[in-house]
């Protein structure tokens, strides 16, 4: 088993209202930041072992689509790392 650090990336999919980063939005263009759109996401590491670095991306996976997002509003990213 070798250790890795998975990186998932959860954001609300394009449509899905986003008040958090509107409110951000807002307040870097006041700032006098000019941008032409704004996402919010979270960010999850998990430290696993696994048998290599597919399993660990599948079990990253996993763990979005049953707890961290919601496939529904939801996009996610996995990205895997040996540690």
């Amino acid at each position: 088993m070798t250790a890795y650090t998975a990186t998932v990336t959860v954001r609300l999919k394009r449509g899905v209202l986003d008040p958090e980063a509107e409110t951000t939005q807002q307040a870097l263009e006041r700032l006098g930041f000019e941008l032409s759109d704004l996402r919010s996401a979270d960010r999850f590491e998990v430290d696993l072992d696994a048998a290599d670095a597919d399993e660990a991306a599948d079990r990253a996976g996993e763990m979005a689509e049953r707890l961290l997002a919601n496939p529904t509003i939801h996009d996610y990213d996995v990205a895997v790392a040996e540690r």
